[in-house]
């Protein structure tokens, strides 16, 4: 019997199946009454599970990173696609196909590796050339840097994601540098290798991506500042020279202001030409793929626009069928 992937549901479609619980959440209605909430996922994409008036004594029988197999209904809400479950039990991982389960990257990870050493190598600045040279000799962590995503849920949440936020950050660098010759487009190209390095450490993945301890201890602008400090203590090592304070400054307030903002998670407002530089080029590749998955990912092949997403504060519109326009 073939598998029902997350992408094949369709409003009413009865369901089956075994998916990897992503996220588990016990709440309560209004009448103090429990309810499952589940994100239910498959190589193909996730979906919302539903299940009415549980106990927590049932659902401490599976958590999330199980797989579970769920008996249920698709059924469409507010625009967005949902399992309302009646049923759900936790599976062996040993009698699985675990291809049916893993993320896929979606570029050649090789050649991003590849691209990345040759833009970091192009930096003219001897001291900042030596500090990458450094980082791309780490065998182990460029093998997790190939395997990491930079986002648990939202942006570039796959294996090799991350590198590839990384080198499109890098690409529009390269292409936009005559621009803005008061930007130190050496400081950028570090600072944009090293701004969500620390996800290296911060997140694990195996079927799913999730914080490690250190991650949600530290947070990935601690963890990418703490391996700045051991890099830089390396070349001093190497080259039996001092690195340069201004130069090192420069790079960690790249790394803790990237966020932009005290709201979102900076330490401190970007502050330099590089910083501020950086913040709206990670901006600008996490929102724009942000848009153009959930918009690909929506599963109502009906409608015009998305269902409201609530951490975007909107709808998206996916235009109109090819005979309207």
């Amino acid at each position: 019997m073939a598998r029902q992937f997350v992408s094949d549901l369709k409003d009413g479609d009865s369901v089956e199946e075994v998916f990897l619980l992503a996220e588990k959440q016990l709440r309560a209605n209004r009448n103090a009454n429990l309810y499952l909430l589940a994100s239910l996922r498959d190589r193909s994409g996730s979906v919302s599970g539903l299940m009415w008036n549980v106990t927590e004594e049932q659902c401490a029988t599976f958590d999330s990173g199980d797989f579970v197999r769920i008996r249920g209904k698709s059924q469409l809400y507010q625009g967005g696609l949902q399992v309302i479950m009646n049923r759900i039990e936790r599976v062996d991982a040993a009698s699985l196909n675990s291809e049916d389960f893993e993320l896929r990257p979606t570029q050649d990870v090789d050649r991003l590796m590849v691209r990345l050493r040759e833009i970091l190598l192009s930096i003219e600045d001897p001291s900042v050339r030596s500090l990458m040279e450094c980082f791309l000799i780490d065998d182990a962590m460029m093998a997790r840097l190939a395997r990491s995503g930079a986002g648990v849920k939202t942006h570039h949440a796959y294996p090799g994601g991350l590198v590839e936020h990384i080198v499109n950050m890098l690409e529009t660098a390269v292409r936009i540098r005559d621009l803005y010759p008061e930007v130190n487009i050496n400081l950028l190209l570090a600072g944009i290798f090293l701004h969500d390095l620390g996800k290296v450490r911060e997140m694990d993945f195996e079927y799913s991506f999730v914080y490690t301890d250190e991650g949600q201890l530290l947070g990935h602008m601690v963890i990418g500042v703490e391996m700045l400090t051991e890099k830089i203590a390396q070349v001093e090592r190497l080259t039996n020279d001092p690195f340069p304070r201004e130069i090192e400054l420069r790079l960690k307030h790249l790394i803790v202001s990237h966020h932009g903002s005290l709201e979102h998670g900076s330490p401190r407002l970007p502050m330099t030409p590089e910083a501020i530089a950086l913040h709206h080029l990670d901006n600008l590749d996490a929102k724009v793929h942000e848009f153009s998955r959930t918009i690909s990912g929506d599963p109502n092949g009906d409608s015009h626009w998305t269902p409201f997403i609530p951490r975007l504060e909107r709808k998206l519109f996916k235009g109109l069928p090819p005979e309207t326009h």
